[in-house]
């Protein structure tokens, strides 16, 4: 399989498109001014206790409280507070927990007015971003994850992942573990981390206890609410789970960003470091690699299969429906049981692409094509779980039902990816009346004057549809050509096919859009 990452920069957002044989399946959009991501760990206070929900509403810095709940306290959260109370009042000088006493287990079954009081500070840990109208989900369980292994204060055992099969492999790295790990730290071993020699194991491990020490000294003089300790940003992280021998390239479009990936990949992975590419295009990054077009199939209502098959997927808060049609997939020589199952494996495939891609999480409900044989369903259920051991989030699938329906519950951590692929009326621009056409051009000149003479912007770039940028660049003396000859500048123009017809934008040599008042 061969992995690709472009990443489209610009002044507000990094966009990151994973492909797996030149087909998108991940999309990951972070913004500049997004204070909440998942690992984040703040020092934060106890607003409210609702002992009827067996919760709490912890002030972390967000316009709504984050939202504790009991279950996510984790057993060690008698240590979480101690230790955040004592390096707060200055009794814990040292990040190290060797000399510090670990208190008992909680009861499965308690009250979580019994833990947490209202002003209490607290350390926790994002463990959902704010979704829709609500704020962060939070949890007392702290960790830290690095490539190969994550890190659990206040524990003191190594547990390895269940994808590591061999026994040889996962006695070696557990009693290699045990013998390097500082006392009162736990370990939980990551399937990267077979057949990874001692000294890359060990830099693990000391780059997470430096990422420990960072937090101490924070906790140290903090005051809620207060970020403690910031993840990686969603690039670096992405490297650090995703990146093996498939990953063939890094296609980024900014020098910094291009830098930093280097940076990044030097200090975990040197041997991969030259897979990082800087895309120097006139084009968008996005259009130069064919992401835009499937961006804008992918995310539609409607979303279509290569045999002629279609499926519709609907959305509600917690719920999403998908519908299996088989449209135009018919053969006059398959019986209607042959049929209905090669449809549906297709169909399984993309689905499985579409829940990653789109990052649904809640209850997923697929209406597949009716089969009646049972081996047939089976063979559907397996290859839905086949397809959906490449998604990292955490999933349960059940059974086709006799009704055809099969059901899955995906992790959701982050608000789900939502893509507009439908595009305003190119002519009244969505408000069913229009300016005369004879005027377009004539706006936009009134525009660029206003710019260059008066706010004397010193050079422009000006993005637009491809039908005007032909319309303003055609000919040997074209109106691109006679803005030169009247304003002394040379105006730069890019088609964007992302743009509807009479739609355009100005932007600096910055790149940053200049707003028109």
């Amino acid at each position: 399989m061969n992995n690709e990452l472009i990443i489209n920069s610009t002044s507000t957002e990094v966009t990151i498109a994973l492909v797996e044989d030149g087909k998108l399946v991940e999309l990951n959009n972070e913004k500049e001014d997004q204070s909440f991501s998942v690992g984040d760990i703040y020092l934060g206070r106890v607003r409210k206790i609702i002992p009827g929900l067996s919760a709490a509403f912890v002030d972390v810095g967000y316009e709504r409280d984050a939202f504790l709940h009991y279950l996510d306290l984790g057993p060690q959260v008698l240590s979480v507070i101690n230790f955040t109370k004592n390096t707060s009042t200055g009794k814990n000088p040292d990040h190290l927990l060797s000399n510090f006493t670990i208190e008992k287990e909680i009861e499965k079954t308690g009250k979580i007015s019994n833990i947490l009081t209202a002003n209490q500070w607290v350390m926790v840990q994002v463990a959902k971003e704010p979704i829709s109208t609500k704020g962060p989900r939070i949890s007392t369980e702290i960790s830290l994850a690095g490539r190969y292994m994550v890190l659990v204060p206040f524990e003191d055992s190594v547990s390895l992942s269940q994808k590591i099969k061999s026994s040889e492999e996962r006695t070696r790295l557990k009693k290699l573990m045990l013998s390097i790990k500082p006392k009162n730290f736990g370990l939980i071993i990551r399937t990267a981390a077979v057949g990874k020699k001692v000294a890359e194991l060990e830099r693990d491990l000391h780059d997470m206890m430096a990422k420990w020490k960072s937090l101490h000294e924070q906790l140290l003089t903090a005051k809620p609410p207060q970020k403690l300790l910031g993840e990686l940003n969603r690039t670096s992280t992405i490297l650090r789970d995703l990146l093996n021998p498939n990953f063939q390239n890094i296609h980024v479009n900014d020098h910094g960003l291009y830098e930093e990936i280097k940076t990044y990949l030097r200090s975990i992975a040197p041997e991969h470091e030259n897979i990082v590419k800087l895309y120097r295009g006139k084009e968008n990054i996005f259009e130069h690699f064919g992401i835009g077009k499937q961006i804008k199939s992918g995310f539609g209502r409607t979303v279509n299969l290569p045999g002629g098959a279609y499926l519709v997927i609907e959305h509600t808060e917690a719920l999403h429906v998908i519908d299996v049609n088989s449209g135009l997939r018919s053969k006059a020589d398959v019986n209607q049981e042959e049929n209905a199952l090669a449809v549906n494996l297709e169909a399984a495939r993309e689905v499985a692409r579409q829940l990653r891609l789109r990052d649904m999480g809640g209850i997923i409900v697929i209406d597949f094509i009716d089969q009646r044989n049972a081996a047939n369903r089976k063979i559907l259920y397996e290859k839905i779980k086949e397809e959906m051991k490449k998604d990292r989030a955490k999933h349960n699938i059940l059974p086709p039902s006799k009704f055809g329906l099969v059901q899955i519950t995906r992790q959701r951590v982050r608000p789900e990816m939502n893509i507009v692929t439908v595009e305003k009326c190119p002519v009244c621009d969505g408000t069913g009346e229009i300016k005369a056409s004879v005027l377009f051009i004539d706006d936009l000149v009134n525009n660029l004057k206003y710019l260059l003479k008066e706010q004397g912007e010193k050079a422009i770039k000006l993005r637009v549809s491809p039908y005007i940028y032909a319309y303003l660049t055609k000919g040997i003396i074209s109106i691109r050509v006679k803005w030169f000859i009247d304003y002394k500048k040379w105006v730069k123009v890019i088609p964007d096919p992302a743009y509807h017809f009479m739609e355009y934008h100005f932007f600096n040599s910055s790149d940053e859009e200049i707003k028109l008042t």
